[in-house]
């Protein structure tokens, strides 16, 4: 009779091993998006409205730089120009005086200096200067 419970209990087993597995397999999905890579996303509670200026002269830079800071949960406000195009190095303008927003763009972008400038505009919280530098940010996930 012993024998009879070892083998009714091994399907009740493998059962057992199968929904943990399945778990395990879930969690591993959602914690890292599958087949790709996680997207990183910003630790801020609150949307952080980004400007990007492109002071570099390369045509574009702008707009990948916006992309990969929407990939990370930035909300981009405005790509345009600056009103030069021959910054030599690019930095994160904070525009409030809490410079947390700023210090966490600058991060998100692999730290080009901060500098604090703060205005009274609902345009923006964040502002990011691209300058020749530009190869310095890290806009690759």
């Amino acid at each position: 009779m012993a024998r009879k419970r070892q083998a009714a209990g091994g399907p009740l087993v493998w059962a057992l091993a199968l929904v943990v597995l399945a778990l395990a397999g879930s969690w591993a999905w959602a914690r890292f998006g599958g087949l790709g890579a996680a997207p990183r996303f910003s630790k801020s509670a609150r949307v952080i409205r980004v400007q990007i200026l492109n002071g570099s002269g390369e045509t574009g830079i702008g707009g990948r730089v916006a992309s990969f800071l929407r990939d990370g949960g930035f909300q981009v406000v405005d790509v345009r120009n600056a009103d030069r195009s021959d910054y030599f190095a690019s930095f994160v303008v904070a525009r409030r005086s809490d410079l947390s927003t700023a210090r966490e763009v600058a991060h998100y972008l692999g730290g080009p200096p901060l500098v604090r400038q703060a205005w009274d505009s609902d345009l923006a919280d964040v502002s990011v200067i691209i300058g020749s530098d530009r190869s310095r940010l890290q806009i690759e996930p």
